[in-house]
């Protein structure tokens, strides 16, 4: 297996960006923005504790860099010709195991979360544009001789069931015979517990994630995460197959959080300041593959990813 790694187009001949519809367009029955307009409610789906995406403050209510993308999507719902007077949300918890077939049952509108725009998902969901490029890398106790995925073999790593770091180190794994025993944690903080407690030698995962769980740790010097990139990511949000009308809604105000500038505001709140609950400061600037994308903003994304 090769690692994998990718660019996004510079630019896209004759694109162009058409006006939002109304929520009283003629959608097919059980559109998403038909039930939105019907109901006045639009479900959003987070994650109790993938800092900075999406987790709870200590109120109990979701924040996060994809929260408040998501927010503003909601906004853009709330200005559509015809959208009703008071547009709720209903905030919906989902975890890497069920938030697509959250997604697919209609019982969220929107996943808010960390999740990774790949092959076998689009043919399951669809995805709006990338908003975040993270690699998968590893993460192991500072004192581990570990310093690259070659470095597993016979050796007990650990990662979030449902997560695409999963069959990326059950296939890479097989391929290199590593005989590597991979454990599953329900969430990224039972999967750190692990290494933690040295149940497993290395959590491989986004390296965002990996950062954010090293840096809110008791002791952030007892880890390190490998340089070697094991792949790239295209993070986007999450919404429903075939529902072209609330794609284009979505699309388009990602789009235009791009194109006017308000996206680098909101990564720098919570990828380059102090966030809840702790103050910590990941102090991660936005990586060049990030802002070359934006350049031209686009939900493609290659098939071999």
């Amino acid at each position: 297996m090769q690692l994998k790694s990718f660019r996004l187009p510079l630019g896209l001949a004759g694109a162009c960006l058409l006006a939002a519809p109304s929520l009283h367009a003629q959608t097919p029955p059980a559109s998403t923005l038909e039930r939105i307009s019907q109901t006045g409610t639009v479900r959003l789906g987070y994650r109790e504790g993938s800092a900075p995406f999406s987790y709870l403050d200590a109120q109990g209510k979701p924040i996060g860099y994809s929260i408040d993308l998501c927010l503003k999507v909601v906004d853009a719902l709330r200005k559509q010709p015809g959208a009703p007077r008071n547009l709720n949300v209903e905030w919906v918890p989902v975890n890497s195991s069920n938030r697509i077939a959250a997604v697919q049952s209609g019982r969220v509108d929107l996943e808010c979360g960390v999740t990774t725009s790949n092959k076998e998902r689009r043919q399951l969901v669809s995805f709006a544009i990338p908003t975040f490029i993270a690699h998968t890398r590893l993460l192991v106790r500072s004192d581990s001789d570990i310093q690259s995925i070659r470095d597993l073999r016979n050796r007990t790593v650990v990662t979030t069931r449902g997560t695409s770091s999963e069959q990326l180190f059950t296939d890479y794994s097989r391929e290199r015979a590593l005989n590597a025993r991979l454990n599953l944690g329900q969430s990224d903080r039972e999967a750190f517990a692990q290494v933690e407690s040295n149940q497993a030698q290395a959590f491989v995962m986004d390296d965002v994630l990996l950062y954010t769980l090293r840096a809110g740790s008791a002791q952030p010097a007892n880890y390190r995460i490998t340089g070697e990139k094991i792949s790239i990511e295209p993070l986007a949000l999450m919404l429903r197959k075939d529902d072209p009308g609330f794609k284009k809604v979505v699309d388009g105000e990602i789009r235009r959080l791009i194109q006017q500038g308000e996206i680098y505001g909101i990564y720098q709140r919570w990828f380059q300041s102090p966030i809840p609950p702790k103050g910590t400061n990941l102090d991660l600037p936005m990586s060049y593959l990030l802002r070359d994308s934006f350049k031209a903003p686009t939900d493609w994304t290659p098939d071999y990813l």
